[in-house]
């Protein structure tokens, strides 16, 4: 082991398959075995109970000695985090179970769950001194990512596939960054990102800052633990890209456990991806250890397209060990569910939820999950970034005349005079 210098609540990055230890410095492989790293915590310096978080900021950083940043005046914060969660007794009904909630992450600073992750590697970001600041994305991360580098006033630069949806590229575009849209697949614009990042020294959330980066995401845990009121929920139903979301969540409910703040049980956790690319889905019920990379993605939920995902093995690995399951929801699923969390609990998301919300329906028909189960699904974007998606799954607009008669005749109701 390298010597590790002492940051406080940060003790090293460690590789999670050999266990070699190294500086927390801008790194993310292995150097013995290419293995990715992860950021282990000195929990024995880290004095938190549930009164802890009393008066603290209502975003991710009231969870600050669980988040890899040392330097407090180098946070950048937008606002991320604690979102609402909902109580979804209408969509439960629905679906025929008894307790259902929705992590509603629509409502982050640049509206997805993305923010979480971004505030952290911005954060980590400034205190490397990097020259600049960016991430290869399928579109939710370039937002969050050139938001925040606005906020600390850092370059941005962001590679994205050249086909996702507009109003991505506008958001992320608005805040100043330089859109790179590259002709081909997200593993494309990852590559090239990468080679980018290493020549010119930059941080770039997703790839060599990538372990702080990920950390962020652990915090949708935090939450729902607090959210009810310190109790565990039984199954979460989270959607998979490059899977790190997944690993990260399972990864915070372990601290919290490990830290005595919840009860030491068994959350089951499983995920959800699009039929048309579906490489960890497919991982899992074939029972292999190997995730075979998608080579043309093809779904209309653009921010799972991740064909090769970085973190696909570790979330078969976690969705296995937890009891959890893994399935797909094609596209005619997906909208479906996109319009059914809308219509019966007031919630608007992107593709990414619909798959999430298909999968819990499909597994609730087929008996994975049972009714008495407490589950909550994560909803992790805005549907108002990606409407093209449904936009002719919906009913037009009714153009009526100006007078309450023709308002009337459309929907056939009764034309009654003014009284009185």
């Amino acid at each position: 082991m390298q010597e590790v210098s002492k940051l406080n609540h940060i003790k090293s990055l460690k590789c999670k398959k050999c266990g070699r230890e190294y500086l927390p410095i801008k790194t993310y492989v292995c150097e013995e075995c290419f293995g990715p790293l992860e950021v282990a915590y000195n929990y024995n310096s880290i004095e938190l109970n549930r009164k802890s978080f009393q008066n603290r900021p209502n975003t991710v950083w009231r969870y600050f000695e669980l988040l890899p940043v040392q330097d407090k005046t180098k946070i950048v914060d937008l606002g991320a985090g604690y979102t609402i969660l909902h109580k979804c007794n209408r969509l439960a009904k629905a679906l025929g179970l008894k307790k259902l909630y929705a992590k509603d992450d629509s409502v982050n600073p640049t509206y997805s769950f993305k923010d979480r992750p971004a505030t952290v590697a911005a954060s980590k970001a400034l205190e490397f001194h990097a020259k600049a600041f960016g991430a290869a994305s399928t579109g939710n991360l370039a937002a969050a990512v050139a938001a925040h580098a606005a906020k600390a006033g850092l370059s941005c630069y962001v590679f994205i596939p050249a086909d996702i949806e507009p109003n991505k590229i506008v958001q992320a575009s608005a805040y100043g960054a330089k859109i790179v849209a590259i002709k081909g697949t997200y593993d494309d614009a990852n590559r090239l990102a990468a080679q980018a990042a290493e020549t010119y020294d930059w941080a770039f959330a997703n790839i060599n800052i990538r372990p702080y980066y990920v950390e962020g995401s652990k915090t949708l845990a935090f939450e729902v633990c607090e959210q009810l009121g310190w109790k565990t929920p039984d199954h979460v139903v989270v959607p998979i890209g490059s899977g790190a979301l997944l690993c990260a969540i399972q990864r915070g409910f372990n601290q919290f456990k490990k830290l005595n703040l919840i009860e030491d049980t068994k959350i089951r956790v499983s995920g959800a991806q699009p039929s048309g690319c579906a490489p960890v889905v497919n991982a899992f019920k074939n029972k292999s250890n190997d995730v075979t990379p998608i080579e043309y993605p093809d779904t209309i939920a653009k921010s799972l397209a991740v064909g090769d995902p970085g973190s696909g093995l570790d979330a078969v690995e976690t969705i296995r060990q937890s009891g959890g399951i893994a399935e797909t929801a094609t596209d005619t699923e997906i909208l479906d569910a996109i319009k059914l969390l809308a219509k019966t609990e007031g919630i608007f998301t992107e593709p990414a939820g619909g798959v999430t919300v298909a999968v819990l329906k499909k597994l609730v028909e087929s008996g994975e999950i049972s009714p008495d189960e407490k589950v909550v699904c994560y909803v992790t974007g805005n549907g108002l970034k990606a409407t093209e998606a449904i936009l002719h799954h919906i009913p037009e607009p009714v153009e009526i005349e100006p007078n309450l008669g023709s308002f009337a005749k459309t929907f056939n109701l009764e034309v009654k005079k003014w009284q009185k």
